[in-house]
């Protein structure tokens, strides 16, 4: 892949490299400003549907590749990343001012969630299998032979994320579960990261090349939300579509997808405070600890992350004011650090002066300032009353960045009226001891319809990619409260299940034919054999 290392300001609509006629844009560096080279040409509408189109006529051939293929495909898209590291690296940092470790984990995590979808593919559960085989002689009527699998529904279309450059945009996880699903996926890149898009682009489309697939496996984009997103939304060609980022961009992605002659579904990740409770007995015992601890989830990426502590709920008390007290010390130690872009510096800037304004807020701390860089974000912590919090939705908005917000509460009582006025959120948290576990007990009671993961003496940043993990959650946290974007569940956002009645069985799919041949777990008769 050396040659494939340099920049050259393209898309990649199959095996070719297309360079953008729209209007053209750069990566920026958030620390200096500075505008990186080469620019990138925003794509036309035919750019769009060439690559849909290319989409489509891959999907057949793509989702008849056997287990082992697909999961072969999905390890060299890995290694091929991997690969291109020292290359990858400072072009992500240049991009997002995200420093470098952070930069080297989420490499590790992107290539990783890729092999654990091959692993996936290989083991073969995610198939679905069910055979009901058929019962002539069952009265009053005979049961006919009914076998189910499930199917790649279609080409894909997937938004990159601002926040992760790598984990969560041209070959994060929705990529990676739509690939291991069989389904093409065309990639709107994010304007903030071309350079990294490229790259990692680049690295999928060799590995398209390298197992002989057909060019329309993988295409990357770039161009605007509002014309080239809406587009490749509504193209008839794509038929689901993953996307990260903010509430508006995502509603505007269903409302395009639910608008066309035939509806898709959008798996939109979207907007979450993901509140933390401190119960009593926690306060009392680890306050200090905990508002310590607190600021450091806070200010994890710079406040960037989905899952940010953005509500800290206390109850009234000596605990309370040692947890205020710390998180305050903290906060005040705590550096300004770059944001990803000049925008979403913007919009946090906003957002808190819109926190501060408020009367029933007072700020109980602010970060160090730092003039030199471009795209500042200093971290900042408000407070308010319960009661204050009750009758302000505005208190309750999402602010994207490092700014958070204790409401201090007269007893736990006021927790469930609380949750009642909030939306749905992707995560919650609760601090507990040992006597806190009774109203812990009515807490999780209480949570568990409004939020996807329940964390307990823990924080939210940080999401582990596994089989349990479900990072999701009502509405608006996700389009979608049934499903995940992270974890191997994610897989299921781009199947569909078939039903297949007496059909013969030299015609069955290997999936669910007669021998098992494929070896892949299948339940029989409604029991696992």
């Amino acid at each position: 892949m050396a040659d494939d290392l340099v920049l050259t300001g393209a898309m990649l609509i199959g095996a070719e490299r297309v360079t953008g006629t729209g209007k053209p844009i750069h990566g920026v560096d958030p620390r200096s400003g500075e505008t990186l080279e080469p620019a990138y040409g925003m794509a036309e509408l035919k750019d769009v549907e060439r690559a849909a189109v290319l989409a489509a006529e891959a999907f057949d051939s793509y989702r008849h590749t056997t287990p082992a293929e697909r999961a072969a495909f999905l390890d060299t898209v890995a290694n091929n990343i991997d690969a291109i590291a020292e290359t990858l690296v400072p072009r992500v940092i240049a991009e997002t001012g995200i420093a470098e470790p952070r930069v080297r984990g989420e490499l590790a995590r992107t290539t990783n969630q890729l092999r654990l979808f091959a692993s996936v593919v290989r083991e073969g559960s995610w198939v679905g299998a069910r055979v009901d085989p058929a019962l002539p002689d069952r009265t009053p009527l005979p049961r006919p032979d009914i076998r189910q699998r499930k199917v790649p529904v279609g080409p894909v279309a997937v938004f990159g994320a601002s926040n992760f450059p790598l984990a969560f945009s041209v070959a994060g996880g929705d990529t990676a579960s739509a690939l291991a699903a069989g389904a093409p996926v065309v990639v709107k890149a994010h304007n903030a990261h071309p350079g990294t898009s490229e790259l990692v682009g680049t690295a999928i489309r060799c590995a398209v090349a390298e197992h002989g697939l057909h060019q329309g496996v993988f295409s990357l984009i770039f161009g605007d939300g509002a014309t080239i997103g809406t587009a490749l939304v509504s193209d008839p060609r794509i038929q689901a579509v993953g996307f990260t980022g903010s509430r508006s961009g995502g509603l505007a992605i269903a409302a395009a997808a639910a608008a066309r002659p035939v509806p898709i579904p959008v798996y939109a990740e979207m907007s979450s405070v993901n509140p933390v409770f401190v119960l009593p007995a926690a306060a009392a015992a680890r306050g200090a600890e905990l508002g310590k601890a607190y600021v450091g989830s806070l200010t994890t990426g710079v406040g960037q992350l989905c899952t940010n502590p953005g509500l800290v709920f206390v109850v009234d008390g000596p605990g309370a004011d040692e947890f205020v007290a710390s998180a305050a010390q903290a906060i005040a130690d705590s550096d300004a650090g770059p944001m990803l872009n000049a925008g979403i510096q913007s919009a946090y800037v906003n957002g808190v002066q819109r926190l501060a304004d408020s009367p029933e807020v007072t700020e109980a701390a602010s970060g160090r300032a730092n003039d030199d860089i471009a795209a500042v974000g200093r971290t900042r912590l408000f407070a308010t009353s319960g009661a204050a919090f009750k009758a302000n939705p505005d208190l309750r908005e999402e602010i994207f960045g490092p700014a958070s917000l204790v409401i201090r509460v007269d007893n736990v009582e006021e927790f469930e009226a609380i949750i009642d006025t909030m939306e749905g959120q992707l995560t919650a948290t609760v601090h507990a001891e040992p006597d806190d576990h009774a109203t812990a007990a009515n807490l999780l009671r209480t949570l568990e319809p409004k939020v996807g993961r329940i964390l307990f003496n823990g924080w939210p940043t940080g999401v582990e990619v596994g089989h349990a993990m479900v990072h999701g959650g009502p509405f608006p946290a996700t389009s979608d409260s049934r499903t995940t974007s992270v974890g191997t569940l994610a897989i299921e956002r781009f199947l569909r299940p078939v039903a297949y009645q007496n059909v013969p069985v030299e015609l069955l799919p290997a999936e669910i034919d007669e021998a098992n041949s494929l070896g892949i777990p299948r339940r029989v008769d409604g029991q696992r054999p």
